[in-house]
């Protein structure tokens, strides 16, 4: 199945109906948002809608993801942003982590995450703008 380039196109298949859907009880069920009119006097960040399969080895689809992405490249650090963050190890971070846990005796765990969210206490107001539909 092709990977949708917009919201407009997920429609077309009740697959991807049905994963967007799921993202979206997640961001409800993770108080991710709320919804509020754009106010005028600070930026907004646009976001946009990433859709990707997940294959397996033989390259057969056992997964379709979706994902709201804000669109951070619209900021200008230093003067909209300090800090950046990822939702995401980087595989470095994960090998030193394997590496270092038999030194030291860690029982290591593997888990699946259907979604990740950061929480933490932000110092600013953040505005999102919703995804277009097109």
């Amino acid at each position: 199945m092709v990977e949708p380039k917009s919201i407009k196109e997920t429609l077309e298949h009740v697959e991807w109906i049905a994963v967007t859907q799921e993202e979206l009880v997640e961001f409800d069920r993770n108080e991710v948002w709320t919804l509020v009119p754009p106010p005028q006097d600070h930026p907004i960040v646009g976001t946009i809608w990433v859709f990707q399969n997940n294959l397996d080895e033989a390259g057969v689809i056992i997964r379709n993801k979706e994902r709201s992405v804000a669109k951070g490249f619209t900021y200008i650090q230093g003067l909209d942003y300090d800090e950046t963050f990822t939702p995401v190890a980087h595989l470095e971070a994960i090998k030193i982590f394997l590496a270092y846990a038999p030194h030291k005796g860690f029982k290591v765990y593997q888990i699946d995450v259907k979604s990740a969210f950061l929480n933490g206490d932000l110092d600013t107001e953040v505005y999102l703008q919703q995804p277009l539909f097109s």
